[in-house]
C-alpha cells in the first residue's frame, strides 16, 4: 500500500536518509582515526564525509596519502597533511567506501574510477577499514565490476575480457582506461582470477575479503560492525 501524503510528508527523502547514513559511518570511522597515524584516504561521495569528520578533530601528526586528485585537494582545503605513498610506507589505516558488499566479505569497488589506487592504499594497511550506507549492502555481486586497461591494444583486450565497455571518461591520473565489465558477477574469486589473467587489465574493482578488516554500515538503527577477515592488526581489536 502506497504511504498517504500525511505520511510522505513525514519521511524524509530517500537521497537524504541516504546521506544521513553517509555521514554517520563516516563519522565512525573517524574516531578510529589517532594522533601520528599514517593514513590512507579513499574516494567518493561517502568519504566526502569523512574527510571533515576527520579533519574536525584536530589530530596532531596525522600524515595521509590519497587515491584520487579529488580527495587529495579537499583533505588538503581541510588542512590535512597529503604526502605521496611512497613517503609513507606501511599505513596504519586505510578508509574507504564501496559500490556493494555482500554477505561474503567481497567488495565491488571503483564507481569513481579510482579501484586500482584504492586497491593498492588498502594492501599498504595494516588495517582497511570500509564505509557505506546500507543500500551498499547486497545479495550478492552484481555488474558491473569497473576495470581500468592499458590503452595499447584496448579493442583486444575488451574481447578478451567478455561483455565490457569502455566508459566515456577522461585517462585515469595514471594513463588508464576506464571500462565496465557487464557480465554476472557469479563467484568473485574466479572472475577476479579471470580478469588478473589478461594481459591489459592494469586492475578490477573486486576486492577479496582478506583485505578488509572492518565494515561499517549505517541504516536507521545506527551503524553495524562487522569483522573482515584480514587480521594483521591496526589497533582495531
Amino acid at each position: 500500500m502506497a504511504p498517504s501524503r500525511a505520511t510522505a510528508r513525514q519521511q524524509p527523502p530517500l537521497s537524504d536518509e541516504r546521506e544521513r547514513q553517509k555521514r554517520a559511518a563516516a563519522r565512525a570511522a573517524a574516531e578510529l582515526v589517532k594522533d601520528g597515524m599514517r593514513l590512507g584516504l579513499g574516494t567518493g561521495t561517502t568519504v566526502a564525509h569523512l574527510l571533515p569528520a576527520i579533519a574536525e578533530r584536530g589530530l596532531e601528526g596525522l600524515r595521509c596519502a590519497a587515491t584520487s586528485p579529488a580527495t587529495e585537494a579537499a583533505a588538503r582545503a581541510l588542512g590535512l597533511a597529503v604526502e605521496p605513498l611512497d613517503e609513507l610506507g606501511e599505513l596504519d589505516l586505510a578508509i574507504d567506501g564501496a559500490d556493494e558488499i555482500a554477505p561474503s566479505g567481497w567488495l565491488i569497488k571503483g564507481g569513481g574510477g579510482a579501484h586500482t589506487r584504492e586497491k593498492i592504499v588498502a594492501a599498504s594497511a595494516r588495517a582497511f577499514v570500509v564505509i557505506a550506507s546500507a543500500e551498499k549492502a547486497v545479495y550478492e555481486l552484481t555488474p558491473p565490476v569497473p576495470l581500468e586497461l592499458i590503452a595499447f591494444g584496448v579493442k583486444r583486450t575488451l574481447a578478451s575480457v567478455g561483455e565490457a565497455r569502455l566508459r566515456e571518461a577522461p585517462p585515469t591520473p595514471d594513463g588508464g582506461l576506464l571500462a565496465d565489465y557487464l557480465e554476472q558477477v557469479g563467484d568473485p574469486a574466479e572472475l577476479s582470477a579471470h580478469l588478473e589473467s589478461l594481459p591489459g587489465v592494469i586492475e578490477h574493482g573486486l576486492f577479496a575479503p582478506q583485505m578488509v578488516s572492518l565494515v561499517l554500515i549505517a541504516d536507521e538503527h545506527g551503524v553495524r560492525r562487522t569483522r573482515g577477515a584480514k587480521r594483521n592488526g591496526g589497533g582495531l581489536d
